[in-house]
């Protein structure tokens, strides 16, 4: 059985996958807080939360050039973003038409498996020094003490260790071919400057005091340069697509 095509929202770092790499500029949700997550799961007024539905859902989702895309690949991506959804319909009051949800979520599993198939084209792989470094600053990223600590937290979410591992190759290689179809991310000063000034303005709406620029430059870098590279991936699917034989079926 091929690996799950999706981390828990909850502790996913902020680097191009799969909502990153939807071509619809709306399928893809950002990831909401654990108390976002909470309050959906309390229901507003102490109501009982929205139920994902699943019925029907068929055991081949999609087919990407001969790959099949499986019902147990598609139900915890979906169940995720329906989350998120259920999180932000608290605030809104309108429930999520989970028929669209589920053709978006098929659609970033089927821009996924584009990619993935478009890196082994190229021959691309993932090293265990590789897989062991971004293990590491996913850690960090989520404020966990080391990689052994972020898996744990993994598992509790019903990912085994092989599935991690298997999907931060995923990722590793993902990016490289990211990378390399970018020829190389250049970041400029204006463009960081712009970044922390949205950064400050975030942080006031939020009354909170912004870090200083030097000590957020870590975090700006790698939030302009995934913006950067979620642009090619952008790019690159439009021209994966124009070639590929793919079929949704739900």
């Amino acid at each position: 059985m091929r690996v799950k095509k999706v981390l828990a929202a909850a502790l996913v770092a902020p680097t191009v996958f799969l909502a990153a790499c939807s071509s619809d500029d709306g399928a893809g949700s950002e990831a909401t807080s654990q108390e976002s997550s909470s309050s959906a799961e309390e229901g507003a007024g102490g109501e009982a939360a929205a139920e994902p539905d699943l019925d029907g859902v068929p055991d081949v989702v999609a087919e990407v050039n001969g790959e099949e895309i499986s019902k147990d690949e598609f139900v915890p991506a979906y169940e995720q973003q329906f989350q998120q959804m259920a999180a932000q319909s608290q605030m809104t009051g309108q429930q999520p038409d989970q028929d669209e949800l589920k053709k978006q979520v098929a659609d970033q599993l089927v821009n996924t498996e584009l990619l993935e198939q478009a890196a082994a084209e190229r021959g691309i792989e993932a090293s265990e020094k590789q897989v062991d470094r971004t293990l590491a600053d996913l850690a960090k990223s989520n404020q966990m003490g080391s990689a052994d600590e972020f898996i744990s937290a993994l598992k509790e979410q019903g990912m085994s260790e092989d599935e991690v591992l298997s999907q931060v190759a995923v990722q590793v290689k993902l990016d490289q071919l990211l990378e390399k179809e970018s020829g190389g991310v250049k970041i400029t000063d204006a463009e960081l400057r712009k970044a922390y000034d949205q950064l400050k303005s975030q942080s006031k709406q939020t009354g909170q005091k912004a870090p200083s620029f030097q000590k957020s430059r870590s975090q700006l870098e790698e939030q302009v340069k995934s913006e950067k590279l979620n642009g090619v991936a952008q790019t690159l699917l439009k021209d994966l697509r124009k070639d590929a034989e793919i079929s949704v079926n739900v």
